[in-house]
């Protein structure tokens, strides 16, 4: 079941692929056959126009299907990269959580040095205004 809706997710890209060359080429040809007509050159521009979303179209259908192909998972790699995955969350958020815990631990002991600095630079204050009323 799920292989078909893979399918039609590949069916659906290529069918709007294709729907979008044929609709260039519907402009391209709006444009081409009135031009051909001015400048004589019969057939050229308009047969070029079709043979070019022709082999446009071709080439969608095909590579498409042999990268299909190819480019899907085995269930086993699929399974390690998940558990490499998740590896590298667990080593990433442990080290989110050391660095957390060890700014933690900085925050009061530095808020406390500065109450110590504070305090000291007040009692020298204090101790110079004493000394000079004595």
């Amino acid at each position: 079941m799920a292989k078909n809706g893979l399918e039609n997710l590949d069916q659906d890209a290529r069918v709007r692929a294709t729907s979008k060359i044929w609709g260039i080429t519907a402009g391209i040809l709006a444009i081409c056959i009135p031009l051909s007509a001015v400048t004589r050159s019969g057939p050229i521009l308009p047969l070029a126009a079709i043979a070019g979303a022709a082999v446009g179209t071709v080439a969608v259908w095909r590579s498409d299907d042999q990268k299909s192909r190819t480019n899907y998972l085995q269930p086993q790699q699929l399974q390690k990269l998940e558990q490499r995955i998740e590896n590298l969350e667990t080593i990433v958020s442990s080290n989110d959580f050391d660095l957390q815990r060890k700014i933690k631990q900085l925050e009061p002991s530095e808020s406390a040095g500065l109450f110590r600095d504070n305090g000291k630079a007040q009692n020298q204050k204090i101790f110079s205004q004493v000394s000079f009323l004595v």
